[in-house]
């Protein structure tokens, strides 16, 4: 199942209402998936604030008697429905609260949305770099060039990293590692400039609409590190270090000046 496919079936999920089979393959799929159990868990809690957050008001007795007045049945039906008609009542009522609930709910919806937005690129890819520092075996591949690291990942990505710079004295090619960036499998080149590491974050840059530059951006600082990004073709490329940004932008220069 793939994350599209489990996140279009979240809410029926959390519900209870999937056949057994399909919701064993959402639940194997959020086991397996952090991307996809992170989103599950902002709409449990989404659901659990609209809950709380959500007027409930009784029915006016001037609705009640207008509803009564609508539902009245023909004469020729009123054995039967008579009988019926005391139970019908309240469930039209409770429908007509609905109807008036449902454009509350989308705005509470959209409300809560816009508040706690999902995180974004710079805030990901910052956490993207912290967890190259803190790995004990940050590379999966030594840098033997750029010719030996490229291929390496052939296999193990669902696209090829375009990424023609082969690392100079000023900015030396580490080597590289298969990472993740939001839902996305990344490749993830690593250059030093001193004793400091840098992280080169390649991904597929479709539904990520901050990746929209085809030049590298000004560097943006987050949490001490600085972060440059660009888009070339159907990919996506992030730069994030705590080097000086001016380095940053000489690396994003020579990366994209390569043929």
């Amino acid at each position: 199942m793939t994350c599209d496919e489990a996140r279009a079936r979240l809410l029926d999920y959390q519900r209870g209402s999937l056949p057994a089979v399909t919701e064993t393959e959402v639940r194997g799929h959020l086991e397996g998936c952090a991307a996809c159990a992170h989103a599950d868990a902002v709409e449990r809690e989404l659901t659990r604030v609209l809950e709380h957050r959500l007027p409930q008001h009784p029915a006016s007795l001037a609705l009640k008697r207008r509803l009564a007045t609508q539902w009245q049945l023909p004469e020729r039906w009123s054995p039967r429905w008579r009988r019926w008609r005391p139970f019908l009542l309240p469930v039209a009522v409770a429908a007509t609260v609905v109807l008036i609930a449902l454009p509350v709910l989308h705005y509470e919806r959209t409300a809560w949305r816009e508040t706690f937005p999902a995180p974004d690129l710079i805030s990901e890819a910052v956490n993207d770099h912290l967890r190259v520092l803190a790995s004990q075996r940050p590379l999966e591949i030594e840098s033997g060039g750029i010719h030996q690291v490229k291929p390496w990942f052939e296999g193990r990505l669902d696209f090829a990293p375009v990424v023609s710079f082969e690392g100079d004295a000023d900015f030396a090619l580490r080597g590289g590692a298969v990472g993740y960036f939001f839902d996305r499998k990344a490749a993830v080149f690593i250059f030093a400039r001193r004793l400091h590491l840098i992280s080169l974050l390649v991904f597929r840059a479709e539904g990520l609409p901050l990746v929209a530059s085809q030049a590298p951006t000004a560097p943006r600082r987050e949490r001490g590190f600085n972060v440059i990004t660009w888009r070339r073709g159907d990919l996506g490329y992030v730069l994030v270090s705590d080097v000086d940004p001016r380095d940053l932008e000489i690396l994003a220069a020579r990366l994209t000046a390569a043929p």
